[in-house]
């Protein structure tokens, strides 16, 4: 008791102390209460699990104790244990109650016996999970899948950053491109999309059959949940029905499929694809039976582009770093001629090329310039023997400043050039004489489609200029907000850019560019302003309408992973990895703040926080997977005894480790493997973001381990965020490194039952299941798992103590 009382000084005096010398003594305190409780509870704990049937009894001597004259009960038993010689469990255990018998711990104990709170284990730490009052039986709680499902609904995005040769226009008058794991279809005119969502890892290439309506896609291996290496392959689909009608290749490419190409001059009867080896393997299919017809080592430089010959089948040609190859197809076996530069300067890159209406080959390069291919005599004395058997440089002409990204060759025989420094595109007559040239911006007439490697699609002419018909991000996404009241969402990512997107319409509202990169925002309330959190501790606060940014404020200088308003947005908390959570008043109407306080006490960085629904208490994750909370409304004080939030209500439920959420969690998860997740308004479903590219959406709440799940696939990276729109219509999700934003309908499937109907056990009995029991070796060498499990044990009591005494 004394021990208590020491516990119960330093509380009083904690606020006048130097925060450091107090948490060394704290930490004192608490080794001398792990070796207090180890002394006492060891030999009872032995005991215990030698003798389970002798619980219940246990139970009826404990409540006896406490409900009336518990010291005749003690005499009893140790009567009883003289007379016989033997000793009894009950006794033992009841020693150790009658020693805290005044602390008022017997609730305590009764709600470890019955089984009120479960731990689960993330890399061998202990997190303890208290029960809601409205449970009565854990163990007989139902857990079943959403009777909502979701529904891909619309790609925001397009990979131009880093793939070539990835945008057609197909008959239907739609567009064909790729993001992530989606081909996505576009109906220009009538703008709305269909998504072919077959493959199972990062789309890489893709190109159109000669009958403008079968696709052939090719995907990068990837791996699985355990790291190992998939099996890449291509896929040869109906553009009209969506369809699959050949798998091509499956165990056969390495790492990854970089090019396809189908042969025209036999109605696309041969297909060509270019793998991901260390030789870049070279092989052509028959795409009818989907066998293979030839196979050869391409090179081990990089390879850009296949193409066969629209003129003969025969002939195929890739070109790559600092070569062009003349591929000859007889007989089942591919032969290849290295194409020589001679008097020219090689260039570091070839990246594109076309063939001309005459036969010749026309290549863009790393130089700016577009270079004419053909079999002309040649200079045999300059180029040596053989090279009349060559293709040889007929004209080099000077394109653009910078590389030549793309060539299109254009019916009656004109080329269109496209460059990446210069950011112009230049048509050309047939004899390669500019005609006419427009610069293309990206953050703004029909007859021409253009992907940029700052992932936009854009549609215009030359007299008309171009205007951006798909948007994206070109970096990582972290951050993800959705407005309270409209169909408006925001996102900000590594790019340094602010996007504000309407959900409805399927379009960027606006976009602004910030100094430092954004990772986490919010929408104020009342929907008119937005916080956004930088890489370097800034926050800014941006009018939605406006676009201006009218306030700015910086809090330490780490990385800020988190902004909340509250409910009424009187408060908002802003979580950073210096492990504090910062408290602003808001006034105003969200464009004025001032410093409230600071929540400190957690030992690693802010990773998600909630508001309860009344606006003064806080929970909290970190990245050591810390449950915390805390009472705003009382200063900014953590809250000891974490027991008492159990039945609190959260306005938003967004942290990744709780009661509520604790089965989204799979067995043998290291703790980053959910990146984010989010209860819908209705408190019906629960949406989850997972390191394994896929999305997830769970009944909520979901407190049991192994929940069902309905899984979705379609990002082809990490998936580090993920939002309900405000009436719950839709899920947003963000992908890390794929730029892709996915928009999924949901569902409805029925009316069934309200989220706390499915929260209440069938039975009102309580059961004697406890926490987790330890094994011998925990109990006896005193592992972190105990001395986790003690502290929690022993605080409780402290804190009833503290309750009934100061």
């Amino acid at each position: 008791l004394r021990k208590f009382a020491g516990n119960v000084d330093i509380d009083r005096i904690y606020n006048g102390k130097d925060r450091v010398s107090v948490m060394e003594g704290r930490l004192q305190l608490q080794e001398n209460e792990i070796t207090l409780l180890k002394s006492s509870l060891a030999d009872a704990l032995r005991r215990l699990r030698l003798h389970d049937q002798l619980i219940p009894l246990l139970k009826q001597q404990l409540i006896a104790v406490f409900c009336s004259d518990g010291f005749s009960s003690s005499r009893k038993l140790s009567s009883s244990s003289a007379l016989d010689g033997t000793r009894h469990p009950q006794l033992e255990m009841y020693k150790y109650v009658s020693m805290v018998q005044s602390c008022h711990t017997c609730f305590f104990i009764c709600h470890w016996l019955t089984g009120q709170s479960i731990k689960m284990f993330i890399r061998g730490r202990p997190i303890t999970m208290y029960v809601p009052s409205n449970i009565q039986n854990y163990d007989d709680l139902r857990m079943e899948p959403p009777v909502e499902k979701l529904e891909l609904d619309w790609v925001y995005g397009y990979r131009g950053r880093d793939c070539r040769a990835n945008l057609y226009l197909l008959a239907s008058g739609e567009a064909v491109y790729f993001i992530a794991c989606v081909v996505v279809l576009y109906h220009i005119n009538n703008r709305t999309q269909r998504h072919y969502s077959k493959h199972t890892d990062c789309v890489r290439c893709l190109t159109i059959h000669p009958d403008k309506v079968r696709v052939a896609s090719g995907q990068t291996a990837g791996v699985d949940k355990d790291g190992k290496p998939l099996q890449p392959y291509v896929h040869i689909w109906d553009s009209s029905t969506l369809i699959t009608l050949q798998q091509i290749g499956l165990g056969t490419f390495e790492r990854g499929v970089g090019s396809v190409a189908f042969s025209f001059a036999d109605s696309g009867a041969f297909l060509c694809v270019i793998d991901d080896s260390n030789e870049h393997m070279l092989s052509v299919w028959d795409c009818a039976k989907g066998t293979k017809h030839a196979e050869v080592k391409s090179t081990n430089e990089a390879v850009f582009t296949v193409e066969f010959n629209p003129n003969d089948s025969t002939n195929i040609i890739t070109c790559g770093k600092s070569h062009v190859y003349f591929w000859t197809l007889s007989a089942g076996s591919l032969t290849k001629k290295q194409g020589i530069f001679g008097k020219y300067k090689k260039p570091k890159f070839i990246q594109c090329f076309v063939f001309s209406l005459t036969g010749d080959v026309l290549t863009g390069d790393s130089e700016g310039n577009i270079l004419t291919w053909g079999k002309s005599p040649g200079d045999v004395k300059t180029l040596g023997k053989g090279a009349k058997e060559t293709f040889q440089i007929m004209r080099q002409t000077r394109a653009h400043d910078g590389s030549v990204f793309t060539l299109c060759m254009l019916q009656g025989g004109a080329l269109l050039s496209g460059g990446g420094k210069d950011r112009k595109i230049i048509r050309w007559s047939a004899d390669l004489a500019p005609e006419r040239e427009c610069e293309v911006k990206d953050t703004y007439g029909e007859e021409l489609l253009v992907g940029t490697t700052r992932n936009a699609i854009l549609r215009g002419t030359f007299s008309d200029g171009f205007v951006a018909i798909v948007q994206g991000h070109v970096d990582e996404m972290w951050g993800l907000a959705t407005h309270p009241s409209q169909d408006v969402f925001l996102t900000c990512g590594h790019d340094r850019l602010v996007c504000v997107w309407n959900t409805e319409e399927h379009k960027l509202d606006w976009c602004t560019t910030l100094e430092e990169y954004g990772l986490c925002a919010d929408f104020c309330p009342n929907g008119a302003v937005v916080s956004v959190g930088l890489s370097t501790g800034r926050w800014l606060v941006l009018d939605l309408q406006t676009k201006d940014i009218v306030s700015d404020y910086t809090d330490g200088n780490e990385q800020l992973s988190v902004m909340r308003y509250s409910t009424d947005g009187s408060f908002l908390a802003v979580g950073s990895h210096d492990n504090f959570i910062y408290i602003y008043n808001v006034t105003e109407s969200g464009r004025r703040y001032s410093r409230y306080g600071k929540c400190n006490g957690h030992s690693s960085f802010i990773t998600h926080l909630d508001w309860s629904k009344d606006g003064k208490y806080i929970m909290s994750n970190s990245g050591d997977y810390e449950i915390l909370y805390w009472d705003i409304a009382g200063g900014c004080k953590l809250l000891r005894n974490r027991y008492e939030s159990k039945d609190r209500e959260w306005a938003s439920y967004t942290c990744v480790l709780g009661f509520h959420v604790m089965g989204v969690w799979l067995e043998g998860s290291d703790g980053t493997d959910i990146n984010a997740l989010c209860r819908s308004h209705n408190e019906r479903m629960v949406a989850v973001a997972d390191d394994f590219c896929k999305v997830h959406l769970f009944q909520y709440p979901c407190p049991k381990p192994k929940a069902p799940n309905h899984s979705y696939e379609g990002h082809g990276s990490h998936v580090t965020n993920v939002r309900f729109t405000h009436c719950d219509s839709h899920v947003l999700s963000m992908g890390g490194k794929d730029t892709c934003i996915l928009q999924w309908r949901v569902k409805r499937g029925g009316t069934g039952d309200s989220g706390g109907d499915r929260l209440h056990s069938s039975s009102s009995t309580s059961t004697n299941k406890g926490e987790r029991m330890f094994t011998e070796g925990e109990r006896e060498g005193g592992s972190n798992v105990e001395r986790e499990w003690l502290l929690d044990l022993w605080r409780s009591v402290c804190l009833a103590f503290k309750s009934k005494q100061v």
